[in-house]
């Protein structure tokens, strides 16, 4: 049966590559921000392989955004499978001396307070699916705290503690997250030096960076993983072991 399934941030990078993913035989929407080119061609790319999909635009760095999206999910699904809250991001790299109120307020509005509110909102359409799941997109930086972006960092461990506490408080419906590495994704080409991106390549036990498709299928087997609720599956070439 087709999965009725949301992806924000989904039309580049991480998101783009689990909208390929997902797509298949599913009742997609893919959300976007400021890529509406983007979004729009691969809507069409997804359109013979897809049950259905949709391209919704919405700032979830704001309530209205959230709503408008879940209002949309619930107009077109009447139910939702699965939510992948992959949007978020670093704006720039900032060190903890220099940490401006602003930027604090800005990160956190992006990536903490746009999952929780959005989960929050999509609750009832998530408990009205078909064995519904939850998959939040971290980062390896919940691991060694990111220094020089440390409020990234603790913009997606928040994230982390939300999803162990919402998968308690929402089971059945599970709720687990996925820690991506270093992906080959626009996020370094803008932030990351080459000389920093050499260094973390050689630091990888597996001496490569990611691909966006291979958090995709990470994800995949998250949301197929029907016993497991309340983990972070870490996914960066062995960067960071436990």
């Amino acid at each position: 049966m087709a999965k009725r399934i949301l992806i924000t941030g989904g039309a580049v990078g991480i998101g783009e590559a689990t909208s390929r993913q997902l797509a298949p035989g599913n009742r997609l929407i893919v959300h976007y921000n400021a890529s509406a080119a983007e979004a729009s061609s691969l809507i069409k790319e997804l359109e013979p392989v897809a049950a259905e999909v949709h391209a919704i635009q919405a700032n979830l760095a704001t309530d209205q955004g959230c709503v408008l999206l879940r209002d949309a999910v619930q107009s077109r699904f009447g139910a939702l499978d699965v939510l992948v809250n992959n949007a978020g991001g670093m704006i720039e790299r900032c060190a903890v001396k220099d940490l401006p109120w602003d930027h604090l307020l800005a990160t956190f509005e992006l990536n903490v307070f746009s999952t929780m509110r959005l989960t929050a909102l999509c609750t009832d359409l998530l408990q009205r699916g078909d064995d519904s799941c939850v998959v939040n997109v971290t980062s390896i930086s919940i691991r060694h705290g990111a220094p020089t972006a440390t409020a990234y960092g603790a913009a997606k461990a928040a994230i982390d503690a939300f999803t162990r506490g919402a998968a308690r408080e929402l089971a059945p419906v599970r709720v687990n997250a996925v820690a991506p590495g270093i992906i080959d994704t626009r996020f370094h080409e803008r932030l990351t030096p080459p000389d920093k991106m050499r260094s973390f390549i050689e630091a990888t036990p597996l001496k490569r960076i990611g691909t966006p498709e291979t958090v995709a299928k990470a994800i995949q087997f998250i949301i197929d993983s029907d016993f497991m609720t309340g983990e972070t599956v870490d996914c960066n070439g062995g960067l960071f072991m436990r």
